[in-house]
């Protein structure tokens, strides 16, 4: 039986790993059809209706409240609307789909060095030298892309960052709710359904002001589409709720620095992308920095368990 919970656990990551870094892969194929802005509107356009007519089907569509919907709403816009835009953005400058994944791979990094602010637990000298020897890894593989010399080409790696603030002011603001306001908590398939009428609403000015909402729709961009609809942002995110079901936040968030590899190996296969030394050293790197986080993290937990264990509480 444990053997099989196992089995199914590695089926879940390995789906989960795939599906999830196929959207950087995806963003790639679909901005050749559509601009960034036009691209993220139709995808949660649709997404939202394909929420709602799930949630009406299963009675399961309610209004939970002006707080609560906001709250959620606006972990949409950065979760989704931010993140994405940013992603997309990187991709659309020219930034090879390993390098925005790279940079992306900071943010559990992030959140856990930042996490303590929020749930009162402080973060370890190890943890920021961790977070540290990741970020160094990151500059690695960008300077090794960007031009020293071209002012403006070291700023479009700004870009990639952006996503990282986005997605970990998110994952902060939803974490504030569940320890601090609980009552605010919102089922996922209905909270997934606000933030993606959210997301679709903030990009709905820039698709219509700067590329006009048009996209040169083909057999290909309905199948993009369908992918990064279907598998992306329903698929890879159930599968990442169902693993959260079965294991620690901390061994599911470090799934996330799988994302480079996995990610430079697709590119490289659908895209034709090269991979430079620099990718590889800067992915060494940082996986070095994710190791000792990690290490930090585990330690600091025994520790804590060990002090619980000797004064005898429960």
């Amino acid at each position: 039986m444990h053997s099989g919970s196992q089995k199914s656990s590695a089926v879940l990551i390995i789906g989960f790993v795939l599906l999830w870094n196929s959207g950087f892969i995806g963003a790639e194929f679909g901005l050749n059809y559509a601009g960034v802005f036009t691209l993220l509107w139709w995808r949660y356009a649709l997404l939202a209706l394909l929420l709602l007519a799930y949630l009406a089907v299963r009675a399961q569509l309610w209004w939970p409240g002006l707080r609560a919907t906001g709250l959620t709403m606006l972990v949409g816009v950065f979760a989704h609307g931010v993140w994405l835009s940013c992603v997309m953005v990187s991709l659309e400058i020219g930034i090879p789909a390993g390098i925005v994944a790279l940079v992306v791979a900071l943010q559990p990094m992030t959140v856990g060095a930042l996490a303590g602010r929020v749930t009162g637990e402080p973060t370890s000298s190890a943890s920021w030298f961790g977070l540290a020897v990741g970020f160094s890894g990151v500059l690695i593989a960008v300077l090794g892309r960007a031009r020293l010399d071209n002012e403006a080409s070291l700023l479009l790696y700004l870009v990639p960052f952006g996503a990282v603030i986005g997605f970990t002011v998110a994952s902060l603001l939803q974490r504030w709710i569940e320890i601090h306001s609980p009552a605010d908590h919102i089922p996922v398939p209905l909270a997934l359904f606000y933030q993606a009428v959210a997301t679709a609403l903030v990009a709905t000015l820039p698709a219509l002001a700067l590329e006009g909402l048009t996209a040169r729709w083909t057999a290909e961009l309905f199948a993009i589409m369908g992918w990064l609809i279907l598998a992306v942002s329903l698929a890879a995110y159930a599968l990442m709720w169902r693993l959260i079901e079965r294991m620690d936040a901390t061994r599911v968030a470090s799934l996330f620095y799988l994302g480079p590899p996995v990610t430079m190996l697709m590119a490289w296969f659908t895209l034709g992308d090269t991979l430079q030394a620099s990718d590889l050293v800067g992915l060494a790197v940082t996986a070095v920095g994710v190791v000792l986080v990690y290490q930090a993290d585990r330690l600091r937990r025994r520790l804590r368990q060990r002090k619980t264990s000797e004064s005898g509480l429960p």
